[in-house]
C-alpha cells in the first residue's frame, strides 16, 4: 500500500499551558491542535486572533489545521436566549478560519458539562495517575452533595443505597476530591462550576429530552454545514464523554445510532466526526472497528486512547495499548481506511498518564506532556510496523 500515515498532533491549550510548543515539536509532532479558549463561547473569532495563534505555532515549525473546540454555546444548545446571533457568530468564525487556512472544525453537543470523572489522579500500580469515573461516587455527588432536585428518579433503589454506603465509607478528603472533580469545566481551563452554576444550568434543559436536542443539534448542523461546505471545511462532532445521560441531561452522540441518524439527517462530506476510541469505547454495544468500517468516509479527525471498563459503570484511561479497545485493529482499519480515501487524517494521542517529572507540575487533567510522548511513540510504533506489512 501507499505510505500514508496518519498526521500526527497534539493538543495545545495556549501560550499558558504546562506543555510548551516546543516540547510538542520535540515529541515529533507535525502540527498542533488548538482553539482560541480566551474568547467568550458564543462570540466570533476574528481573523486578527486566529493569525496570531497561528503564527505562534508555525514560529516552531509546526502547523494549525484542527481546530478542537470551536465551542457551541448553552443557548445554542437549548434553542434559547441568543442562540441566533452565537449561530451566525458561529458561522462568521467558520469562514474567519476558513481564510486561515485551517481545515477541520472539532465540536461536541454536550449539554453544561463538556466532560465527567470523580478521580483525576487515579493511581495506577506504577504509580502514574490517570483518569477515572467511578459510577457509584458521581451518585454519591448528584443525589448527596449536589442534591439535584429529583436525581433520585434516575438510579436504582439499589444504586441510592450503594451511594449512601460509599458516602459513609469515604473519608472527607475523598468526598471533597470528588465534589471539586465532578465540577471540573472546560478542557483548557482549571476552573470549576460552583454547585450554584450547575444547578442554574441544569433549570435551563428542564424541558429539553433527548428527542428535543437532537432536533437543536439538527436545525444548528442544516445552519453552519452549508456555510462550511463552502468554505472547505470539516466539521467533526466528539462523541458525548461518557456516552450516556449524566446529572438528568440528554446525551445525543453516544452510539452507532447516534452517529447514523447525524450523517443521514444532514447529508454532507462536510458533516462528519471526530472519531474518538475513549468516548466510544466506553459503551461495550459499540463496535470500534465497525464504525470505522461504515463511517469511514465521513471522520475528519482521530482521538486514539484506551480504557478498561467493568459492567457496573466504571471506567479509567489505560495504557494505549493495554485496554478493552483493540488497538491493533483499530490502526490497522484507519490505515485501510487512509489508503482507501488517499488522505492522511490529523490524530492525536488523547489522554495520557501523568508521570515521572509531570508528576511534580501542574497540568490540565489528561494533558501532561510525558504520558502523551509515550502514548505517540506507542502508536506511531504500531502504525509504523502495520504500514510495512498491509
Amino acid at each position: 500500500m501507499n505510505d500514508i500515515r496518519m498526521y500526527e498532533t497534539m493538543r495545545w491549550f495556549g501560550p499558558h499551558d504546562a506543555t510548551g510548543l516546543k516540547d510538542i515539536r520535540q515529541a515529533g509532532c507535525k502540527g498542533v491542535v488548538t482553539a482560541l479558549h480566551e474568547i467568550p463561547v458564543g462570540d466570533a473569532w476574528t481573523v486578527e486572533e486566529i493569525k496570531k495563534r497561528k503564527s505562534l505555532i508555525e514560529a516552531e515549525g509546526m502547523t494549525w489545521t484542527v481546530v478542537e473546540s470551536l465551542p457551541v454555546s448553552e443557548d445554542i444548545k437549548r434553542q434559547a436566549g441568543a442562540y441566533k446571533t452565537h449561530i451566525e457568530n458561529y458561522k462568521k468564525s467558520l469562514e474567519n478560519l476558513s481564510a486561515c487556512g485551517l481545515k477541520v472544525i472539532t465540536y461536541n453537543f454536550m449539554p453544561v458539562l463538556d466532560w465527567v470523572r470523580t478521580d483525576i489522579s487515579y493511581t495506577m500500580p506504577t504509580g502514574a495517575k490517570a483518569l477515572y469515573f467511578e459510577r457509584l461516587a458521581f451518585v454519591a455527588f448528584d443525589v448527596f452533595m449536589l442534591k439535584r432536585p429529583d436525581a433520585v428518579n434516575d438510579y436504582t433503589s439499589v444504586e441510592i443505597k450503594q451511594a449512601e454506603q460509599w458516602l459513609a465509607a469515604s473519608s472527607g478528603q475523598i468526598k471533597q476530591q470528588v465534589f471539586q472533580n465532578a465540577l471540573l469545566g472546560l478542557p483548557g481551563t482549571m476552573g470549576r462550576f460552583t454547585p450554584e452554576e450547575v444547578l442554574a444550568a441544569l433549570k435551563g434543559y428542564h424541558e429539553i429530552n433527548a428527542e428535543k436536542l437532537r432536533k437543536h443539534l439538527i436545525y444548528f448542523l442544516q445552519e453552519i454545514i452549508p456555510v462550511a461546505e463552502k468554505a472547505g471545511l470539516k466539521m467533526a462532532i466528539h462523541p458525548d464523554d461518557p456516552p450516556y445521560p449524566v446529572l438528568g441531561l440528554p446525551r445525543i452522540v453516544s452510539s452507532e445510532k447516534d452517529l447514523n441518524d447525524i450523517l443521514e439527517t444532514v447529508p454532507s462530506q462536510a458533516n462528519g466526526l471526530c472519531y474518538c476510541t475513549g468516548s466510544l469505547g466506553v459503551r461495550a454495544d459499540n463496535d470500534l472497528i465497525g464504525i470505522i468500517k461504515r463511517f469511514g468516509e465521513h471522520i475528519h479527525f482521530l482521538h486514539l486512547r484506551n480504557i478498561r471498563k467493568d459492567d457496573t459503570g466504571n471506567f479509567y484511561e489505560s495504557d494505549h495499548l493495554d485496554g478493552d479497545a483493540d488497538m491493533f485493529g483499530i490502526v490497522r482499519e484507519l490505515l485501510l481506511l487512509m489508503k482507501r480515501r488517499n488522505i492522511s487524517l490529523p490524530m492525536r494521542p488523547d489522554h495520557g498518564h501523568q508521570m515521572l517529572d509531570d508528576l511534580r507540575k501542574t497540568t490540565y487533567p489528561g494533558y501532561s506532556a510525558i504520558g502523551r510522548l509515550k502514548a505517540l511513540a506507542e502508536l506511531r510504533g504500531l502504525q509504523h510496523g502495520l504500514v510495512k506489512t498491509l
